[in-house]
């Protein structure tokens, strides 16, 4: 862990040097300014996938009812592995014209729809089903999937705990050995990251044997979702 600390007594001024896009804070008597990392590792609770229903016919009523159709196909697959087709939610939903540029003059040649589905799950074991199922009709493009924590704020304020308590025993030992003792604390910022973990998947255009072969995440654990936080904390000393 990346620990700065700065001393600062009544009549020496020190310069605080920080980390860049980090608060600075003005040199203050009788304080000492500490900035330390924290972090918080956790399982994942959710698996978010998320998938496009694409489809081009030569008129936007062909399109149209071919998206449909292939809407219909991802509600039988989710009712088949026991999940409620409500619970899917569309991102959005696009009905374009598609041109030949080929000529000087371009020329419509077809119509493709476009829409973005996401799915929370639970229940990791149903994820490779679905997988399979959505590559097996070719109703879907450009699958991707992304574990995460469903409550992320608890997360990052264990991260932040953590980078509190080393910045505050930092601050302590230091004024401890400088024959002071630390005070209360007087000012602080905090900064928290997360990590994001996207796992693409076989588009919809490659088949895949369950017979002859595991699932690509078959036995495989989620990896762990980490957060860190940097905090800063200015504490007067006695």
């Amino acid at each position: 862990m990346r620990v700065t600390v700065a001393l600062i007594f009544i009549f020496l001024t020190a310069s605080v040097a920080i980390t860049q896009d980090r608060p600075t804070t003005s040199a203050q008597p009788n304080t000492v300014f500490v900035g330390a990392d924290g972090k918080f590792e956790a399982n994942p609770d959710t698996a978010l996938m998320q998938f496009n229903i694409s489809a081009q016919e030569a008129t936007s009523r062909e399109a149209y009812d071919q998206a449909s159709k292939f809407a219909e196909q991802v509600r039988q697959i989710l009712r088949t592995n026991g999940i409620e087709p409500k619970s899917a939610e569309i991102g959005y939903f696009s009905l374009q014209p598609v041109y030949d540029y080929k000529t000087a003059k371009r020329k419509l040649i077809a119509y493709r729809v476009n829409a973005n589905v996401s799915l929370k799950l639970k229940d990791f074991s149903k994820i490779a089903p679905i997988v399979q199922q959505l590559a097996d009709t070719d109703v879907s493009e450009n699958q991707s999937l992304n574990y995460t924590l469903e409550d992320m704020d608890a997360a990052k304020a264990k991260a932040v705990e953590d980078a509190y308590y080393r910045a505050r025993e930092s601050a302590t030992a230091l004024a401890r050995s400088s024959g002071r003792t630390l005070g209360e604390l007087s000012y602080a910022s905090v900064d928290t990251f997360e990590n994001v973990r996207v796992a693409p998947i076989a588009g919809a255009m490659m088949k895949m044997n369950v017979g002859t072969a595991p699932a690509p995440t078959e036995e495989f654990t989620p990896q762990s979702v980490s957060v860190t936080a940097h905090v800063n904390a200015l504490f007067a000393l006695k």
